[in-house]
């Protein structure tokens, strides 16, 4: 098939695309994108270990990534490789990770139950925009560190402005028809962030200059005291807007989507939501953690992670060469039935006597390049579903399932994950 035509295809459904060529081709198979060059999609778990455990200066993911060029910036943890990657990867762990994530669960508890409060009762309503505004409310106070005020409702409108944009299906065709490089130098690309770029930098100086600096505790301001190893000097303003801005991305329209995917899932099997409720309401996590992990299996909201190779690798018996990216297929890896039987059904109690397998189950991808704010995503989802579960009763709007729909690099519910609240 034409690459164009791939790419067109690939565009709107991606999905369907990977499963048509798995059931044609077997479980290795190529794809060829405009601009891109071929992606060798692969989903057998020892291939994936291959990937995930394989040498840094070879497997290159920040490559493979570089459709994200002109959204991120080029500091972005997400497209930087080998010592760049994990010097960065040092600097932004420390404040995703340990005591701090039961901080940010007060926090996260707090912005939900406001938001699902206000919530109206007896018609439909589509939960992604209103959980999309619960994830940029925890990113905006846990990362930016911002409390209610002027400051907070200006970067609040004009982040909400850019993202909705950003997210638009037609955004992820601008890089695959012209090249993330040639987009990212364009002078109109630019203007599309300047507003939020002025705000973000103005931050940045401001809380430079805070007299409680060091006090503080979100994400920004410790950052703010992070040094490089190489030479002790303090990230700057552009690597802390470039990471900033991922952490944004990257944390806040995929977790929101991954929400609502939960939820239009629970809908659907109302015995599985009533046993939820009832646990949570009891002050029980293990059914909720299960719920989140299956979502992520069975309606991951990535499609897959790329490394583009530096060097000759054989993979499974194929010998890939220099300049081919190989791409560990997260859909195609979940929907295994020799791992999970009957792969097609919404069942959390797969997930219960035992946690997901390191190469079985990928949503945050792995090995070195795991999503750094997995963690974090995680423990957000089970304390909004928890949040929303104790507080709600809830029906589906629509009957039948909502399929997947592609919003630029995102796999969304087609309407939103609309229900009727009780």
């Amino acid at each position: 098939m034409p690459a164009g035509l791939q790419t067109a295809i690939w565009f709107r459904r991606a999905q369907w695309l990977m499963a048509q060529c798995a059931a044609r081709y077997g479980e290795t198979f190529t794809l060829r994108l405009l601009n891109e060059g071929p992606w060798v999609m692969i989903s057998h778990p020892e291939h994936v270990r291959q990937v995930f455990t394989g040498d840094p200066r070879v497997f290159h993911a920040g490559e493979g990534n570089r459709v994200l060029l002109p959204f991120l910036g080029r500091h972005s943890l997400l497209l930087l490789d080998e010592d760049a990657h994990m010097e960065q990867r040092r600097l932004l762990l420390a404040p995703l990770h340990g005591e701090r994530m039961q901080r940010y669960r007060r926090l996260m508890a707090e912005i939900a139950a406001e938001e699902i409060e206000r919530w109206p009762a007896g018609q439909r309503w589509p939960l992604r925009p209103r959980m999309q505004a619960i994830t940029l409310e925890v990113i905006l106070r846990a990362v930016f560190g911002l409390e209610r005020g002027e400051r907070l409702t200006e970067l609040r409108r004009e982040l909400r402005r850019l993202l909705d944009l950003l997210t638009q299906p037609y955004m992820l065709l601008l890089p695959l028809l012209i090249g993330p490089e040639r987009l990212a130098r364009m002078a109109s690309f630019h203007r599309l962030h300047a507003r939020v770029d002025a705000l973000i930098f103005a931050e940045i100086d401001a809380r430079r200059r805070a007299a409680d600096l060091d006090a503080r505790e979100d994400i920004l301001s410790m950052l703010l005291h992070a040094r490089h190893e190489r030479d002790g000097s303090p990230m700057s303003d552009q690597e802390l807007r470039d990471e900033l801005l991922t952490l944004l991305v990257a944390g806040h329209e995929t977790t929101a989507t991954a929400l609502a995917w939960a939820v239009e899932r629970l809908v659907r099997h109302p015995d599985k939501l009533a046993r939820l409720a009832e646990e949570v309401r009891a002050g029980q996590t293990r059914y909720l953690e299960a719920v989140v992990t299956e979502t992520l299996r069975l309606r991951p909201v990535i499609s897959l992670v790329a490394r583009r190779l530096r060097a000759p690798v054989r993979i499974g018996g194929w010998e890939l060469p220099a300049g081919v990216t190989v791409a560990p297929s997260i859909y195609l890896v979940h929907r295994r039935p020799d791992i999970y039987p009957h792969p097609e059904r919404f069942e959390p109690e797969r997930f219960l006597d035992g946690g997901p397998g390191t190469y079985t189950w990928i949503p945050f991808g792995g090995g070195v390049r795991r999503c750094i704010g997995g963690s974090f995503a995680h423990l957000e989802m089970q304390v909004v579903l928890g949040e929303l579960v104790r507080r709600r009763r809830l029906w589906p709007a629509r009957a039948g399932d909502e399929r997947v729909y592609r919003r630029a690099i995102t796999e969304t519910p087609r309407h939103d994950a609309e229900v009727v609240l009780a």
